[in-house]
C-alpha cells in the first residue's frame, strides 16, 4: 500500500473514530454526508424487503442502500484492522439494520448502521 493510500485510510478511521464514538471535530461543524447513510429509516424501509428470502429479488434502491454498506464497512474494517461485523453476512446485517429502523423511525441509515455496529462491539468480551 502507498504512503498516500496508507493516509487517506487513517483519515478515514479517524472521522470514523468520531463518528462512532459520538464525538465532532469542531464545536458548530454539520459534517458533509453522501448518499444512502444521509437517508431517513422511512426511505429505507419502504425499499426493504419484509423478509431475508426477498432480499435477492429487491429493488435498485435496496441495492443501493447495501451497497453503501458494503462500503462504509469496508472502510471500517480498514481503518480498525477488525471485522466490524464479527463474520455476520452483509444480508444478515441489512436485516438487523431493518430492525433498527423499525424500533428507532427517527434514525437515518448510517445511525442505523453504526448502532448495530456498535452492538455487535458491545458483545466482545473485555
Amino acid at each position: 500500500m502507498s504512503d498516500c493510500s496508507r493516509r487517506s485510510v487513517l483519515i478515514i478511521g479517524l472521522v470514523l473514530a468520531f463518528a462512532l464514538g459520538g464525538s465532532t471535530l469542531a464545536v458548530g461543524a454539520t459534517p458533509v454526508l453522501w448518499a444512502s447513510g444521509v437517508k431517513p429509516c422511512s426511505d429505507f424501509l419502504a425499499t426493504a424487503p419484509a423478509d431475508a428470502a426477498a432480499q435477492a429479488i429487491a429493488g435498485e434502491n435496496y441495492r443501493r442502500y447495501r451497497e453503501w454498506l458494503a462500503g462504509f464497512v469496508t472502510g471500517l474494517n480498514l481503518a480498525t484492522g477488525q471485522d466490524v461485523l464479527k463474520g455476520a453476512e452483509l444480508d444478515a446485517a441489512m436485516i438487523r439494520i431493518r430492525a433498527n429502523c423499525e424500533r428507532y423511525p427517527q434514525d437515518d441509515f448510517f445511525n442505523a448502521s453504526v448502532r448495530l455496529i456498535r452492538a455487535l462491539g458491545s458483545t466482545e468480551a473485555r
